[in-house]
C-alpha cells in the first residue's frame, strides 16, 4: 500500500522548534522578571506614584530622592558594608576549606573516608534552625553575640561549606589521574599537587563556589537577627525592614530603593559569572 506523504503532519524545523523554546523560556521568565523590573523602576517614583491607579512601570517624575534618603535614614551605608565583607571573607574562607576537604575526598584513602563524607553530607540535612539556639549558646559562653564572628562562623563552616565540598571533591575526581602522576614523578607533594596542579584547574568549580556561598551570606536574615542588636552592625536584610516613618508606616519607595541597591548588584556578578557556574555544576556530575 502506497503512503500518501501529504497526509503526514508537517515537522517544524530548528528555527520553528528554537522560536518555541525562547517563547516558552520568556514566559517562565515573566514571574520573575516583572517583580524585579517593578521594583527598579518604583524605585524611582515618588510616594503617591507607586501603588497608582492604573498602575504603571514608569514614572512620569522620575526622582532619585529615594537613593540619597536610603543612606541619610539609618546607617545604611555601614550596613552595606557589613554585608559586603562579611560574604567576602566567608566566600574565602569556604573556597580555601572546601578545596582542600574536596581534595582529600577525591584523592588521598585513608579508613573511612566515605564513611566520614557521608557524614559530612548528613550536615546538608540538618536544618538551620535546629542548631542556632545551642550555636547561641556557645557564642554567649564565648561572648561573641552582637559581633559578627558567629556569622562568618556559622556560615563559613555549615551547609553552604558542605555543598561547596561537595562541588570541589566531584570536580577533583572528574580530573585525570595522570595529571597527578606527573606531578608526583616531578617531585610534587600532596599540598603542592593541589595548589599548583588542581586548584588552577578547578577555577569553573571555584566560581560555582563563591556564587552559592556568597549568595548565602548576603543573603542571612535569622542569623543576624539572633545574634546582632546594635544598628550598626546589622546586615542588609536587616535593614530592609527598619525603614519606616514616625509613625511606623513603610517607607516604600526608599524600601525599594534600598531593596534594589541590595538585589542589582549581586544580579549582575551572576550574570556575568553564569558561564563558569553552568560549566562547573556540568563537571561536577560526571564521576560520582
Amino acid at each position: 500500500m502506497r503512503t500518501d506523504a501529504a497526509a503526514r503532519p508537517p515537522r517544524f524545523g530548528p528555527r520553528a522548534r528554537r522560536a518555541a523554546l525562547y517563547i516558552a523560556l520568556i514566559v517562565m521568565a515573566v514571574p520573575f522578571v516583572v517583580p524585579t523590573l517593578w521594583m527598579i523602576t518604583s524605585s524611582f517614583k515618588p510616594l503617591n506614584e507607586i501603588f497608582a491607579s492604573p498602575p504603571s512601570f514608569f514614572s512620569a517624575n522620575p526622582t532619585g530622592a529615594a537613593y540619597a534618603e536610603a543612606f541619610s535614614f539609618q546607617p545604611f551605608a555601614r550596613q552595606y558594608f557589613n554585608s559586603v565583607y562579611i560574604a567576602l571573607v566567608v566566600t574565602a574562607t569556604t573556597m580555601l576549606v572546601s578545596s582542600l576537604a574536596g581534595y582529600a575526598f577525591a584523592r588521598i584513602r585513608f579508613p573511612g573516608r566515605n564513611l566520614l563524607f557521608v557524614v559530612v553530607l548528613v550536615g546538608l540535612l540538618v536544618p538551620g534552625e535546629v542548631t542556632i539556639v545551642p550555636l547561641f549558646q556557645m557564642f554567649k559562653q564565648a561572648g561573641l553575640v552582637n559581633t559578627h564572628w558567629p556569622l562568618i562562623l556559622v556560615t563559613a563552616f555549615a551547609a553552604p561549606c558542605v555543598l561547596a565540598t561537595f562541588i570541589m571533591r566531584q570536580f577533583f575526581i572528574a580530573l585525570p589521574i595522570e595529571l597527578e602522576e606527573a606531578a608526583r614523578i616531578d617531585g610534587l607533594g600532596r599540598f603542592g599537587i593541589w595548589r599548583r596542579i588542581c586548584l588552577p584547574l578547578a577555577r569553573p568549580a571555584l566560581s560555582a563556589v563563591a556564587i552559592l556561598t556568597f549568595l548565602s551570606s548576603w543573603n542571612l536574615y535569622l542569623e543576624p537577627t539572633v545574634y546582632l542588636t546594635s544598628p550598626e552592625l546589622f546586615t542588609l536584610p536587616q535593614a530592609l525592614t527598619r525603614f519606616t516613618d514616625a509613625y511606623g508606616g513603610e517607607m516604600w519607595n526608599t524600601q525599594l530603593a534600598a531593596a534594589t541597591m541590595t538585589a542589582v548588584p549581586v544580579l549582575v556578578v551572576f550574570i556575568f559569572a553564569q558561564r563558569q557556574f553552568v560549566e562547573s555544576l556540568a563537571h561536577s556530575g560526571l564521576k560520582g
